[in-house]
């Protein structure tokens, strides 16, 4: 993972001091790329303990295409918990619920999580219903079957910005767009991330489409060999700097292994206990906020 600590460095000693959105702040710079050859290994940061099982969880839900968090939270994975958190505590209906109390009733109250619990017309849903003027489009299925039978076209791509959408979404599309290309019996896959938080969403964006490129690969008969990673704005929030420092003077270990059930052949039949991970030996997990 030498890439994104030099990633992090870059920001660190080349970053602009920007305003963002959010109100935090950030140092920030405009186009990066790192690439990952999986033969090195599973590319799962070492230098924390990042969460796995949240990482494939909310991949596996990005692939059923769904948009509403309580299949998350009823399995432990708190990623998107805090833009309907704040959607909610702005509703009439909100009496001062905390967080823990929110997610409570996300996990136990289906009429609850069906208002509350809703993102819009996220990842998911662009993956696997693209709204177009004449058609819907399931862009993950056509393009694994592009894969199959048209191995050499230069279109394999599914993209989740759809512009007319973008107001209903919580949080606009970040990693927004992926390719695929095969050449030698191999699969690569690049995907273009507008937004990255450097620090906290980076290590799991890196994780999730690498784990997503060697489920392809399996379905379409190939192997995996490069995820590249092409950044917009890449950015450590100013409320980051202290753990990225921490993170940064650790010595980086030896990669996991990621091994996948060889029996599933059909991208919409992963479950968790198809992805076993091995030899994952990583320094202490560091905490930091999410910035909404």
């Amino acid at each position: 993972m030498k890439q994104y600590h030099q990633f992090l460095q870059n920001i660190l000693e080349n970053g602009t001091a920007k305003d963002d959105r959010t109100g935090t702040g950030t140092r920030s710079i405009f186009g990066d790329q790192m690439r990952f050859d999986l033969a090195d290994g599973f590319p799962l940061l070492t230098t924390k303990k990042t969460h796995f099982k949240s990482i494939i969880i909310e991949l596996l839900w990005f692939i059923q295409g769904e948009t509403n968090i309580q299949p998350l939270v009823k399995e432990g994975v708190r990623i998107w918990n805090e833009w309907p958190y704040e959607s909610f505590k702005k509703s009439p209906n909100y009496a001062g619920e905390s967080m823990s109390d929110f997610v409570e009733k996300i996990k136990t109250d289906d009429a609850f999580a069906q208002k509350y619990g809703e993102l819009g017309p996220v990842y998911g849903k662009q993956w696997r219903a693209f709204e177009g003027r004449q058609k819907t489009v399931d862009q993950l299925l056509e393009v694994i079957e592009a894969i199959k039978t048209k191995p050499g076209s230069r279109r394999l791509i599914v993209n989740a910005w759809n512009p007319p959408l973008i107001d209903q979404m919580a949080l606009p599309p970040c990693h927004m767009m992926f390719q695929f290309y095969v050449a030698n019996g191999e699969l690569s896959l690049q995907m273009y991330q507008r937004s990255a938080d450097a620090f906290l969403g980076v290590p799991f964006n890196i994780a999730s489409y690498s784990a997503l490129l060697m489920m392809v690969a399996q379905v379409t008969n190939l192997t995996p060999k490069t995820f590249i990673h092409t950044i917009g704005d890449g950015h450590i929030y100013n409320d980051h700097f202290a753990a990225v420092h921490t993170l940064l003077e650790r010595e980086e270990r030896p990669l996991p292994t990621l091994k996948l059930n060889p029996k599933v052949q059909n991208i919409l039949d992963f479950t968790y206990d198809d992805f076993t991970l091995e030899n994952y030996n990583p320094h202490p997990a560091i905490r930091a906020k999410v910035s909404v």
